[in-house]
């Protein structure tokens, strides 16, 4: 599909009088990612005019646009995607003494029928005081990966909990050195992948109040597990997605991460690039005396403005691309059930994965900690600030801790939150 299509001038080329035509053209931001979802809705629906506006799909950007429009009193788009749930706070809120950008969906926009066949729980995070602001394009609760092949040839069975992943580092150190089970280069594993799904209470918000406690049993077990596989080189400070973790791809042995890792991690060539048959997506792991619960790294967000004068084209846009199975969850699996079910299904009959990726990832996404919190700001800033850079000089996450959870804070108060 020619992207310009997606133009202005499109509205010019199609039906006048097609009924949702009627209401105008729709302008829709969202990144690269999502561009096919919605090239495939302007094939599905030419009654509809868009215009997409192409950014990057980050919380930085969607807010500091929002802002101007807000400031200039006009530019807002009809629908915007962020890849951060966190957004959904920020965009619930009045700002610039401007209305909330986020359209409230449950109360009369989006029938509750429709908003009843997203996954359980998924639209948890975009929901602010029982109104929902915003649908989840796709789910990505954090499971266990694992490489059968060279678990199998290492005679080494795979962890099921936090204290097996940490004593497989000590086993992979003393016997295979070089080889190793995951990677912090970046900023969103260390929160999302370790503390979240290690059930440590480090991102909580309870109303307007934000709490953090890295001294917390489970946070100091996280930290401690960290120091440890770091020490022991089972965990690498390169960027997953970076040269040097491509260089060393072949000597991944597990990882704990996301859903989207499938496509993103797996099946990419620019990434561990596996072969069919050596990857395993178990459920995910917790800790021996801890609950079975997991964490999540992402899922964007669609959002409808409150500002569009064009609804009924709204509605149907934001229907076929979180619902339409042939674009639902564009990145990953996707937030609506039925979507999910035939994405899952589809894996599955590929045989690509070992083992029951079905079953592995229906539990991870049933199974999301609701302990962590969704402000209008990411924990993976501090991480940023304090930790990446501490992490690569030799410090240990045991001497970081209280500074991370101070810049938490710090960050919460600048927002407007108050602090316990």
């Amino acid at each position: 599909m020619n992207l310009l299509r997606t133009t202005v001038a499109l509205s010019a080329l199609l039906v006048a009088g097609a009924a949702l035509a009627q209401d105008g053209a729709i302008t829709v931001w969202a990144d690269a990612t999502r561009q096919p979802a919605v090239e495939a809705f302007i094939a599905a629906h030419p009654e509809v005019p868009v215009n997409l506006v192409l950014d990057d799909g980050s919380s930085g950007t969607f807010q500091t646009k929002i802002s101007l429009a807000d400031q200039a009193g006009e530019g807002w788009p009809d629908v915007a995607f962020s890849t951060q749930n966190n957004d959904a706070a920020w965009a619930a809120r009045e700002t610039n003494g401007v209305q909330p950008f986020a359209q409230v969906l449950n109360e009369g926009f989006l029938d509750e029928e429709f908003l009843a066949g997203f996954t359980p729980g998924a639209l948890d995070p975009v929901t602010v005081d029982g109104k929902v602001y915003g649908l989840r394009n796709d789910l990505a609760p954090v499971l266990f990966w694992y490489n059968k092949t060279l678990l199998d040839s290492f005679g080494y069975a795979a962890p099921t909990t936090w204290e097996e992943y940490q004593a497989l580092s000590d086993k992979l150190a003393a016997d295979h050195p070089g080889y190793f089970l995951g990677a912090i280069g970046d900023a969103f594993p260390g929160p999302y992948v370790y503390y979240w799904s290690g059930q440590a209470p480090v991102f909580q918000v309870e109303g307007e109040t934000f709490k953090s406690d890295t001294a917390a049993p489970n946070s100091v077990k996280v930290s401690a597990m960290i120091d440890h596989m770091v020490a022991n080189k089972t965990l690498t400070l390169d960027s997953l997605f970076g040269a040097s973790f491509v260089a060393s791809a072949d000597k991944l042995v597990a990882i704990p991460g996301a859903a989207w890792y499938a496509g993103a991690l797996f099946q990419n060539p620019g990434g561990v690039n596996a072969k069919a048959g050596e990857w395993v997506a178990a459920p995910p792991l917790k800790w021996a005396d801890g609950d079975a619960v997991t964490g999540n790294v992402g899922g964007g967000v669609w959002y409808a403005s409150s500002h569009t004068e064009n609804p009924e084209a709204v509605k149907t846009f934001l229907k076929f691309v979180t619902s339409d199975p042939s674009v639902a969850g564009t990145g990953g699996l996707p937030a609506y059930q039925a979507a999910a079910d035939a994405w899952l299904d589809a894996q599955a009959a590929s045989g690509f994965y070992a083992g029951d990726f079905k079953a592995a990832i229906n539990t991870a996404a049933s199974t999301v900690w609701s302990g962590w919190g969704y402000p209008n700001f990411s924990p993976e800033t501090a991480w940023a600030k304090v930790i990446t850079p501490g992490l690569v000089a030799g410090k240990t996450m045991a001497e970081m801790s209280a500074e991370w959870q101070q810049e938490m804070k710090n960050e919460a108060q600048v927002v407007g939150y108050t602090v316990e």
